[in-house]
């Protein structure tokens, strides 16, 4: 063989090599699909629950269920998850345990015990146990000695705890983040309610804070919901109402919702420019549809997805039976929730009408209005009822919107 042949063989090697190293390097560094989790935080399983279950199954990587709560006097309560439903999901169920912040002291001896005992139920395969609990900052060194001894008690089970951004300023956050297998940062509610629910660019700081701190893989927790914040007459806050309704008798009320359009706008943007240590998200809650108060499934799908219809909302009269009174009623034919309608025009003619649902009836010189105080946004795929008027026979159906209804955002 010839020289030339040789040096021509050897230079083909060697471009194969560092295609192959290329390849080895590119694989190495390539980084999974960020995946989403879902919590499920109701104590009591309905149907619905259970439906909403099945139904996001192919969204979800993983469960995270609420299976045991201690209150700020130390009591133990244990909630019974649907086992077959869970089965049936396919999805790994990760168990949450949550400790009431305001806990004085941890009972490290107790709670580890029954942690552990969460932990080997054989009849609830936990694929992790996952500790929430929002400990005051001055609090992480105890914090951080108790999940050191529940990750020794835990063994080969994966420990994954809950994180505020108030803990980022900390010195003791690092020696705290050590500890678990993984993390999730809450970013929703955790400001102050004036301040609203969910703030994407406070957001958006808190995290990439958040991933120059730990070492270990994280989430980050987004919202799904509403909440209605209850005011005293002196200005300070009576209530908080999510998953829960209380209906508290404040003075004043109002509802605050995050956008599943700013939601989707931090989706994208993590995605883009993915800080170091994040796998993916954990949404919560998981909507279902007795929910009043969290998106609908339909729009949870659609912001995991990145597929938002929105075209505008519709209002119209329904006619009653028999010479009754129409219904005036709001229509939204699109994938994702709308914001209410400000006001919806009734036409000339129509004399005497009222609202519900947080409308009310406002006479203009021109005519009636219904007027939004505190309505609530419209679901995906979802008609509701606002009022009723008495209109003369032959009055149009379709009705004018003077702010027409957007998408939350």
């Amino acid at each position: 063989m010839s020289d030339a042949r040789r040096r021509s063989i050897r230079r083909l090697g060697w471009a194969v090599a560092v295609s192959l190293a290329l390849v080895v390097s590119a694989c190495r560094h390539a980084e999974a699909p960020l995946t989403h989790d879902a919590y499920i935080w109701q104590r009591q399983w309905t149907p619905s629950l259970g439906a909403s279950v099945m139904a996001s199954r192919d969204l979800v990587s993983d469960w995270r269920v609420l299976v045991a709560q201690a209150d700020r006097d130390g009591t133990f309560h244990t909630f019974a998850p649907d086992r077959a439903v869970l089965a049936a999901s396919g999805r790994p169920a990760i168990l949450v345990v949550r400790i009431d912040g305001r806990l004085a002291r941890l009972d490290e001896t107790g709670l580890v015990s029954r942690i552990v005992g969460i932990a080997r139920d054989a009849s609830l395969p936990a694929a992790a146990i996952e500790i929430d609990y929002d400990c005051p900052t001055a609090r992480l060194p105890a914090y951080t000695a108790f999940l050191r001894r529940l990750k020794t008690a835990l063994g080969d089970t994966p420990l994954s705890i809950t994180a505020l951004p108030t803990w980022i300023g900390s010195a003791d956050l690092d020696d705290l983040l050590a500890v678990p297998d993984a993390s999730v940062l809450q970013v929703h509610a955790v400001q102050a309610p004036q301040a609203g629910l969910f703030d994407p660019a406070v957001a958006l700081g808190w995290i990439d804070d958040f991933a120059r701190h730990t070492r270990k893989p994280f989430r980050v927790a987004l919202p799904t919901y509403g909440s209605r914040v209850s005011w005293n007459a002196d200005g300070s806050m009576l209530a908080v109402e999510s998953e829960q309704g209380l209906r508290a008798a404040g003075i004043a009320a109002s509802e605050l919702y995050a956008s599943p359009l700013a939601v989707r706008r931090v989706v994208d943007r993590l995605a883009a420019q993915r800080p170091r240590g994040l796998v993916g998200f954990a949404w919560f809650r998981l909507p279902t549809a007795e929910d009043s108060r969290a998106w609908s499934l339909a729009t949870w799908r659609g912001v995991v997805t990145g597929h938002l219809d929105a075209p505008p909302l519709r209002a119209m009269l329904r006619p009653g039976k028999d010479g009754a009174a129409a219904d005036v009623v709001l229509e939204n034919t699109g994938g994702i929730d709308m914001a209410p309608p400000l006001s919806v025009t009734l036409p000339r003619g129509c004399d005497v009408a009222d609202g519900i649902d947080g409308y009310v009836v406002h006479h203009t010189g021109e005519g009636l209005e219904l007027v939004s105080q505190q309505a609530r946004p419209l679901p995906a795929q979802a008609q509701r009822a606002i009022g009723w008027a008495h209109c003369p026979a032959g009055t149009p159906s379709t009705l004018s919107l003077r702010a027409e209804g957007a998408p939350l955002s």
